[in-house]
């Protein structure tokens, strides 16, 4: 059987983008054993520490007990199928979770991204090409930005000379240090992907960022990527911040309004 994450054919791992990887440990969720037993060997090689487990509610089992850093499931499992089973760890937790399709079809990865998926790749997929988007999600998670100046259109609120500056957009505050986001006064839980597409819209209010800028700059997708992954983003983070909030420029890509 050829598996689906075919290993590199160097003895040392080769050429991937730098990331966090050392003690970071991943969940991995796949029933079919020679593909989990050839992904789990491959992150082990790259520094990860790896949990695996065979169906959806072992996974879910797991997931509770150890809380990973990053979950990696297929979306054809038993038990609890890979929807079931991202929905129910989102209940949870914010962990990044990185779906698996063996086909790409389109209801598989709009149902993912709607059940709180980060992001998806498609069986068969380059072993570097998963070791990329671990480790992308991971920056995603552990992402700090530090705000030097205000961006046109926003307005800057700091009630001590030491304290981090607060964004408002209307009843919106984003608080880029503290990493926290609230809406009416009420805070907002936003996982890391939807917190870091915030930021960018935040950095250039009434600027239209085209779907492909957004996913280079939140995924960091600069070689492909899907923009149905930006779109489903985008429809989540109106759910909690305000529909009206982004708008959507036909042709281009959405904008922060002022």
């Amino acid at each position: 059987m050829t598996s689906a994450f075919p290993p590199p054919a160097a003895a040392e791992p080769g050429p991937v983008a730098p990331g966090p990887t050392t003690e970071a440990h991943v969940l991995l969720v796949e029933d079919d054993e020679v593909i989990r037993n050839t992904v789990r060997m491959l992150l082990e090689r790259y520094g990860f520490t790896v949990s695996t487990a065979g169906d959806g509610l072992t996974g879910l089992e797991l997931f509770r007990e150890r809380r990973p850093d990053l979950l990696l499931l297929d979306v054809m499992l038993p038990e609890l199928d890979g929807i079931g089973l991202c929905r129910r760890v989102r209940e949870l937790s914010l962990a990044p979770i990185l779906m698996m399709s063996a086909r790409g079809d389109a209801l598989d990865v709009v149902s993912g991204l709607e059940a709180g998926a980060d992001d998806y790749v498609v069986k068969p997929c380059e072993s570097a090409v998963l070791v990329a988007r671990i480790r992308s999600l991971l920056r995603r998670a552990s992402f700090a930005p530090v705000q030097r100046s205000a961006p046109g259109g926003a307005e800057w609120e700091t009630a001590e000379e030491d304290e981090p500056a607060t964004l408002a957009f209307g009843d919106l505050t984003i608080d880029p240090r503290g990493m926290e986001v609230r809406r009416a006064g009420r805070l907002l839980a936003l996982t890391p992907t939807e917190l870091r597409m915030l930021l960018e819209f935040a950095a250039s209010p009434g600027v239209v960022l085209e779907r492909r800028t957004l996913l280079s700059r939140v995924w960091d997708h600069a070689w492909h990527g899907d923009t149905r992954v930006v779109d489903l983003h985008v429809q989540r983070l109106r759910a909690k911040i305000g529909a009206e909030r982004i708008e959507t420029v036909r042709g281009f890509g959405y904008k922060l309004r002022r």
